[in-house]
């Protein structure tokens, strides 16, 4: 196992180099410039602009300067729209709300959707699994940008148990957790019964029960292990894209995280945080995977990695 958690590692060198290229080229890919505006800057400032940030240099050495920097000095770049602020500030002052928001939104989704789907599962065609199946429709069919003010409107402006926006407190998080929350829980709940579903007609399961074993051992020591192993494979990514920020939810409940820095980035250009956002994103994404594939050997003993 810790062979393959080394190499694994020693993969993410070569795989975030080429996120690195291909982020770079496609941020500078993009029409216009950074220092495009809707009243034209005079060219001269524009001139010393890109001069100061290094853009009047050639791509490949643009390139080598950004990555050297976070290879060297973990630096991912200056922001261009404030000077006195770099890429490094935004992510101390913005990804750990976003973070924090993320694991919330993932214990929330973990938490209701596979007990739903277990539930479902072993009552299936009953009540409890026509409930569950229509809560986790319901969650998946409501986009976040409906449901956050829906619930602003029930929960804070209507019943005034909880506040309408902002972040820090308990109670400030609930509604943005559950927002951003219900649809990934509503994925997990149809995975999971599904899964369940398939896993408990199995031939061990039969000789399982021939042997003796009551239901709940049956199902948790027999059945449930293996049939979380398609909700460990999504976990990864799922919990990878919650964490690194989203614009809808922290936009409607006035959050700090980094979905605004992220969209509004792109629309001004400033690539450093652009770029910065990705290789982010993408680091969380690989060891959110290497994660998963640890977790494989612990819900199924046949999974070896040396």
């Amino acid at each position: 196992m810790g062979r393959y958690i080394v190499r694994r590692l020693l993969w993410m060198i070569p795989m975030l180099f080429i996120v690195s290229v291909i982020t770079f080229a496609f941020a500078h890919a993009v029409p216009g410039g950074p220092f495009n505006r809707e009243k034209p800057l005079p060219a001269e400032i524009i001139a010393n602009l890109e001069k100061y940030y290094g853009l009047d240099q050639p791509v490949w050495k643009q390139y080598v300067d950004w990555f050297g920097g976070i290879v060297t000095r973990l630096d991912f770049g200056p922001v261009y729209s404030s000077r006195s602020r770099r890429v490094n500030d935004i992510f101390a002052d913005h990804l750990p709300v976003s973070a924090q928001l993320g694991i919330l939104a993932t214990l929330i989704a973990v938490g209701i959707g596979m007990p739903l789907g277990i539930l479902a599962a072993l009552k299936q065609n009953t009540f409890w699994d026509y409930l569950g199946m229509a809560g986790a429709i319901f969650g998946v069919s409501v986009p976040n940008i409906v449901l956050g003010p829906l619930m602003i409107l029930i929960f804070a402006l209507t019943l005034g148990w909880l506040p309408v926006a902002g972040w820090g407190t308990p109670a400030q998080m609930i509604m943005p957790a559950l927002a951003l929350g219900t649809g990934s829980a509503a994925v997990i709940a149809r995975l999971t019964r599904a899964s369940m579903l398939q896993v408990i007609r199995e031939d061990y399961i039969r000789t399982a029960r021939a042997k003796g074993l009551g239901e709940r051992i049956v199902m948790v020591r027999h059945a449930l292990k293996n049939a979380l192993i398609p909700v460990a494979t999504i976990l990864g990514p799922m919990f990878a894209a919650l964490i690194t920020g989203t614009f809808i939810v922290e936009l409607i409940f006035a959050i700090p995280g980094m979905g605004k820095y992220f969209i509004t980035s792109i629309t001004n250009r400033d690539y450093p945080v652009v770029m910065g956002a990705f290789m982010v994103w993408a680091v969380a994404l690989i060891l959110a995977n290497i994660a998963v594939d640890i977790t494989y050997a612990f819900l199924d003993p046949r999974i070896r990695f040396d």
